[in-house]
């Protein structure tokens, strides 16, 4: 999350400067208060991720405080964290009652409130901008949990049978976690699951099942279609509430898990592809840091033309990886000196398809491929290996082919001596009839301008 916005109410100013050295370590943006009135002020007039409160002030207490902080809509949203010497058992319930999100003694040390603190921001950064789904057929229930719901600063939107649920979720609105009653019309909520399941961009979702039948066989069946929890009917707002703040923030975790795991993946699968790029550039010292170059003209026209970051990063390895097929093809026809016969020149032919075949089974390669398969097609549609033409070539593909040409051109071939680069930029020009992508050899051109 961004700098997190904190407000401390404390009459007293020693305690404002110990929570204030604390606070530092999480890099807070702080504002003070000095009693319940002007804390309640200060809230009315901003927005905060937390409110830490004393509860003995003078003109308005904390309890109270935080009683108009949670009874107004403006302001019901922020956690309040009452901090208080008080901790008696009594005092803690009725911190509770009046609304407080959690509750902590001034004996409790340093190490403590950080922690309790950084729990807070963490719960908020959870909560903030997720968007429930409540399904259920009662505009009654509907409306006390899509209420209850709100009041803790969810965005919710409601549907009264699983199809019309169907009917959101696979519109173009982001929905974080699905509420859903079993018995409704049109489409029940067992039917409902079962489509959720047969879906594979929805059967992630989190789906917290709430109904009056309490039968052991109908909850373990709504767990095996995939349900994360079960609620029996009737229960609390603030059961709901802790539930489906649990579920949001396990689901995060294992988002956060899994996006791990794919870096790691990503990493390795990188690192693989990197040394088979080396132990073919290791065979001919003549082409020797030619992928990475293509690679960085790649990205620059990229770059000219406007790619987001990630287009980028992708443009980058399918250009690295242009050659691959190549580690296939013999050494005595990819290291022969002199001009290839037209049996050899069929041989060399075959990389693009070879580097394709091996990178399909790697599942985070496959929007890669289209590019080395098709870095050697012709606009004309005489290139290989399909002889495809025009827009038909994918653009990166075209992309890739200016910028193998230039360094081909412009380096050492046991064959011949690198060509001026004046004369190449002449040759990659005259190119746009025929050979390449007129629009990619205009972005070379600027690129190499700038």
């Amino acid at each position: 999350m961004s700098k997190p916005r904190i407000l401390i109410v404390d009459d007293s100013v020693t305690i404002r400067k110990a929570l204030l050295k604390q606070l530092k370590n999480l890099d807070a943006e702080v504002t003070q208060a000095v009693d319940g009135v002007k804390g309640l002020e200060a809230a009315n007039a901003g927005e905060f991720d937390l409110i830490i409160s004393d509860v003995d002030m003078p003109n308005m207490n904390g309890f109270d405080m935080c009683q108009k902080i949670k009874s107004d809509p403006k302001t019901g949203t922020m956690p309040v964290l009452i901090l208080s010497s008080r901790d008696r058992d009594e005092d803690i319930e009725r911190g509770f009652r009046v609304g407080a999100d959690g509750y902590l003694t001034k004996s409790g040390g340093p190490g403590q409130f950080l922690n309790n603190v950084r729990d807070f921001l963490d719960k908020m950064d959870i909560i903030r901008d997720r968007r429930m789904l409540v399904v259920d057929d009662s505009p009654l229930i509907r409306k006390k949990v899509c209420g209850s719901l709100k009041k803790v600063g969810y965005k919710v939107m409601e549907a009264e049978n699983g199809r019309q649920a169907l009917d959101i979720l696979n519109s173009d609105t982001k929905i974080d976690l699905i509420i859903s009653d079993i018995d409704m019309p049109v489409m029940d909520g067992l039917q409902f699951a079962k489509e959720l399941q047969s879906q594979p961009h929805l059967k992630m979702l989190p789906l917290l099942i709430m109904s009056s039948q309490d039968d052991r066989a109908m909850i373990r069946r709504m767990y095996q279609l995939g349900a994360s929890a079960y609620m029996v009917k009737p229960f609390s707002m603030e059961q709901l509430q802790h539930s489906v703040e649990k579920l949001l923030s396990d689901h995060f975790q294992n988002l956060l898990l899994e996006k791990e795991r794919l870096r790691h993946e990503h990493s390795m699968m990188l690192s693989s592809i990197t040394s088979l790029i080396q132990a073919l550039e290791a065979r001919d010292v003549y082409t020797r840091g030619h992928s990475e170059a293509v690679a960085e003209i790649a990205v620059g026209m990229g770059s000219v033309m406007g790619f987001a970051p990630d287009e980028l990063e992708s443009l980058e390895i399918a250009a690295r990886l242009h050659d691959l097929g190549k580690i296939g093809i013999p050494d005595s026809v990819l290291l022969k000196p002199g001009k290839l016969t037209v049996k050899e020149y069929e041989v060399i032919k075959t990389h693009p398809t070879i580097g394709a075949e091996i990178l399909k089974p790697i599942p985070s390669m496959e929007q890669l491929i289209p590019a080395v398969l098709s870095h050697h097609e012709r606009m004309d549609g005489k290139g290989y290996p399909y002889g495809i033409k025009g827009d038909k070539i994918p653009l990166w593909a075209r992309i890739i082919a200016v910028g193998d040409i230039y360094h081909a051109l412009t380096s050492n071939r046991p064959y011949r001596d690198p060509m001026p680069e004046e004369r190449v930029l002449q040759i990659i020009d005259d190119a746009r009839v025929g050979h390449l992508c007129p629009n990619c050899v205009d972005v070379f051109l600027k690129f190499i301008e700038q």
